[in-house]
């Protein structure tokens, strides 16, 4: 048993007891992903119904599964030394013509 805090009214609230969870579904199982798919033919030309086997059988020949690959972590320009030093040194020059009163 649960207590959870529910609406009860337009603009009143309380603390209800709950018997049991809400279920996720009508059907009170967990969600399985299963392995059996629908044949599809892959670069050596066979057939295959397993995602498995059929994800092997693309690595083994160099393929990438879309949404599977894994990329390479970017560089933000930023993070370059040069790049650093030029954003100091017209951040410094901005403030210097600003103290010295030039307004554009």
């Amino acid at each position: 048993m649960t207590r959870v805090y529910m609406q009860t009214g337009p603009t009143s609230w309380a603390f209800v007891t709950q018997s049991e969870p809400p279920k996720r579904g009508e059907i009170p199982l967990p969600y399985i992903i299963s392995d059996i798919m629908d044949p599809v033919e892959q670069v050596d030309g066979r057939f295959y119904t397993s995602k498995s086997e059929f994800r092997r059988v693309g690595r083994s020949h160099g393929l990438i599964e879309v949404g599977n690959e894994k990329m390479k972590p970017k560089q933000r320009a930023s993070a370059d030394p040069a790049v650093k030093k030029q954003r100091q040194a017209a951040i410094g020059k901005a403030i210097s013509q600003y103290k010295a009163g030039r307004r554009v």
